[in-house]
């Protein structure tokens, strides 16, 4: 298997990873989601290099789950940062299976996706209105955490929080938003 058509099955887990139920309401996202792969996740809140290992953790992951070899993972996926596409596909694993996780529901990981991806104002980037300048512009908005204090423009909106958003970790503004969905 060659680097290039790993990286490509790597892409494909992702995406239906955070899509296999349809949240993209039949429209393709597959230009976004390659840009937000090309995208490195760089931060300033220290805490957030959590969320950068999680991004990275997951190639491993799907290395786990498609039965390739670490080592394989290591030399063709593993030898660049973690992407943008990675730590939120991560984010929202995590937000699954270790806050929100109910079997009576179901695996709700595309909704987690879904709506950093509406709060970042990406939801119109579907492939027949893709804009990369665009999208640029909210992501280095997110990264360089230029949103409201309250977290509008970012990943998550936590309203009426006392703290201002942009001074805070990723995990804990995700910790807020949730406890403000119940």
């Amino acid at each position: 298997m060659t680097r290039k058509e790993l990286n490509n099955l790597y892409f494909e887990w992702m995406y239906q990873l955070v899509d296999g139920e349809g949240y993209s309401e039949g429209l393709s996202y597959r230009k976004l989601f390659k840009h937000l792969h090309e995208t490195e996740f760089i931060f300033s809140v220290p805490m957030d290099a959590n969320r950068a290992d999680d991004g990275t953790d997951l190639r491993y992951r799907f290395a786990y789950e498609k039965s390739y070899d670490n080592r394989i993972i290591a030399a063709y996926l593993d030898d660049r940062p973690c992407s943008v596409l990675e730590m939120m596909a991560a984010l929202s694993l995590r937000c699954e299976e270790h806050i929100m996780d109910d079997p009576d529901i179901g695996d709700r990981t595309g909704q987690w996706f879904w709506g950093m991806i509406r709060n970042l104002g990406l939801d119109s980037m579907d492939d027949s209105r893709f804009d990369a300048v665009y999208t640029d512009d909210i992501i280095s908005r997110f990264l360089e955490r230029e949103y409201s204090p309250d977290g509008g423009g970012g990943l998550f909106t936590v309203k009426n929080c006392m703290y201002d958003l942009r001074e805070i970790e990723i995990w804990y503004q995700m910790c807020w938003y949730m406890d403000n969905m119940i």
